[in-house]
């Protein structure tokens, strides 16, 4: 089966070679994967047509999935285990070629142009692989890449105007946050940012003394939007970084209902005083 996602699998590598420092992977290797690929657009194609329920899939239904899918590959890649994420990047890569059969079908585009256009957008993203532009840092990447989308025919007079409304806040705050840096809008020092926190702290513990719910929660929003470019400077990812932290939160309340339940109790009725021995109890075993 010829398509245009087998050409790019093999086309891509001979043109990589040429810059990268690594070996390039082997022809049979290469042809491994352009046949699963070529295997995977079948089988799609067969269960749109055979099976009833990926028949009454549309764009609408599988944004669920989709989304669920990502957050599932989101968790994989937080656990650091191989076989979790092989799982999981393939449910997402179902998702992903049946939305482009959907597509094939109302006559818009077929999988093939999916990858010729991220082929030819990779390639004209990466001048200093494939061209002559020298980069010596990532920094130097993503700063020439920015320049470049600004001089676009098409590019927005709003700098922030291409982050996706759809975004996680927490997501939206890092990224437009990054984004402002990358043009030169940032704290000079981490401390200052730090010196904002407890600003906003300070800002929200008037409002609470106040009365005034409305500026609470103007103030805890920027409380939150403090942390976050802290979070940017120190080169974490925020929402990764909250949902490591929702993993140890729930792992250890779990612990605490498991400790309520041995002492033959329901956790909402234990004290506050057995709750937070139990609490110290499990971030130790932790």
């Amino acid at each position: 089966m010829s398509s245009s996602v087998t050409e790019c699998v093999i086309l891509a590598a001979p043109v990589a070679a040429a810059h990268a420092p690594e070996k390039a992977d082997p022809p049979d290797k290469m042809a491994a994967v352009s046949e699963a690929l070529d295997s995977l657009v079948e089988l799609v194609a067969r269960l749109r047509r055979d099976c009833p329920w990926d028949r009454e899939q549309t764009f609408e239904t599988l944004k669920t999935y989709l989304l669920e899918e990502t957050y599932e590959t989101l968790e994989a890649v937080d656990q650091g285990a191989p076989e979790p994420l092989e799982g999981e990047l393939g449910d997402l890569l179902f998702q992903v070629f049946l939305l482009a059969r959907l597509a094939e079908e109302k006559g818009w585009f077929a999988i093939d142009d999916v990858a010729d256009r991220i082929h030819a957008k990779m390639v004209e993203r990466h001048p200093h692989v494939f061209g002559d532009t020298p980069a010596g840092s990532a920094d130097e990447v993503k700063n020439a890449w920015e320049r470049r989308k600004r001089r676009q025919p098409d590019a927005s007079e709003d700098p922030l105007g291409t982050l996706p409304v759809s975004l996680p806040a927490l997501s939206t705050a890092y990224r437009q946050t990054l984004r402002a840096a990358d043009l030169g809008f940032d704290w000079e020092r981490d401390a200052d940012v730090a010196a904002k926190i407890e600003e906003e702290l300070d800002e929200w513990r008037r409002s609470a003394a106040e009365g005034d719910a409305a500026a609470e929660a103007h103030e805890i929003g920027d409380l939150l939007l403090s942390v976050v470019n802290l979070a940017r400077r120190r080169r974490i990812d925020p929402e990764s970084a909250l949902r490591q932290a929702n993993r140890r939160f729930r792992g250890r309340f779990a612990e605490v209902a498991r400790r309520a339940r041995e002492a033959g109790k329901d956790v909402s009725e234990v004290g506050m005083a057995e709750l937070d021995r139990y609490w110290e109890e499990a971030k130790r075993k932790a």
